[in-house]
């Protein structure tokens, strides 16, 4: 019997080896996350915001919106995918409601943050956050609320940028007492600060790496090395769009032209077989009128 999902992202977290995780935040992205070989998607509620929306990530999606979006990642990957909840939708009991959506929606993993809502980037200034006691609230209804024992809560927590260092130390030791399985202290900011997470924290540990961001980027296998399970670009792939996108408009409005030039397009159907036109071939010879 082969191993669903939950049960192979449970192992690969286990082995701490600083398992690289692409961030999606559509179907297509997720199906590029697949085809260029990582072994599981994160589905960033930044990117979720930012290429739905245009919007910055600032607390305004909502829980109905990342259902959608983990639907329809699940129904385009096999890969193991882990859902950014932000702060859960609300109190411990929504979080609860939330947790039973989004695993229903096809996530074998959450991560959950700490922040007062509305939340911010965690990369960004003006963050606060909540009273421990919430915080670990929201974590236990998370356990408590996962119907597969293999579903993975991750407790970020963003105290470092308002408590300082030790502080967010603590605050990600209670939240693993409280339930968590993966633990993830937002926006380190330097290398002594990546080395100590991991020497002060015995739990798995998750790494976001933001491109332009505060924390630096230490090679995966380096992190993995020192500890880390999982070193995540949540926002690669965005930024890698954006700038694309940026690059063939550019283009096409300074020449008034664009031809398939692949310094600037995918081919034509190197994106018919992203988004599996073959296997629809195969499905219309099928059960075409005879």
């Amino acid at each position: 019997m082969s191993k669903s999902t939950k049960q192979v992202l449970r192992e690969r977290v286990a082995q701490r080896n600083g398992m690289l995780v692409a961030g999606a935040f559509n179907a297509m992205s997720a199906r590029v996350v697949a085809d260029q070989g990582f072994e599981a998607v994160y589905l960033t509620g930044a990117g979720l915001t930012n290429m739905h929306y245009g919007a910055p990530d600032l607390g305004i999606i909502g829980l109905r919106d990342v259902a959608n979006a983990t639907s329809r990642i699940r129904d385009a990957v096999e890969l193991p995918l882990i859902v950014d909840a932000d702060t859960g939708f609300g109190n411990a009991v929504n979080v609860w409601h939330s947790v039973r959506v989004l695993e229903r929606a096809g996530a074998d993993a959450i991560q959950l943050e700490d922040q007062i809502f509305p939340k911010r980037c965690g990369h960004f200034a003006g963050k606060n956050v909540a009273p421990l006691p919430e915080m670990l609230s929201k974590i236990k209804a998370a356990a408590d609320a996962r119907r597969d024992p293999d579903f993975l809560i991750i407790g970020r927590t963003d105290a470092r940028a308002v408590e300082g260092f030790d502080a967010a130390i603590e605050r990600a030791q209670r939240f693993a007492e409280a339930g968590a399985d993966i633990l993830f202290v937002e926006a380190i900011v330097d290398e002594d600060e990546v080395r100590k997470v991991p020497q002060r924290l015995p739990q798995p540990l998750l790494i976001n790496i933001v491109v332009g961001g505060k924390t630096p980027a230490v090679p995966a296998a380096e992190l993995g090395r020192q500890g880390y399970s999982l070193v995540l670009y949540a926002n690669a792939a965005l930024q890698g769009a954006v700038l694309g996108m940026q690059r063939a408009l550019g283009t096409l409005m300074r020449d008034g032209k664009l031809d398939e030039d692949p310094a600037l397009l995918a081919p034509f159907r190197e994106r018919q077989r992203l988004v599996g036109k073959p296997l629809y071939d195969e499905l219309e010879q099928r059960y075409q009128d005879k």
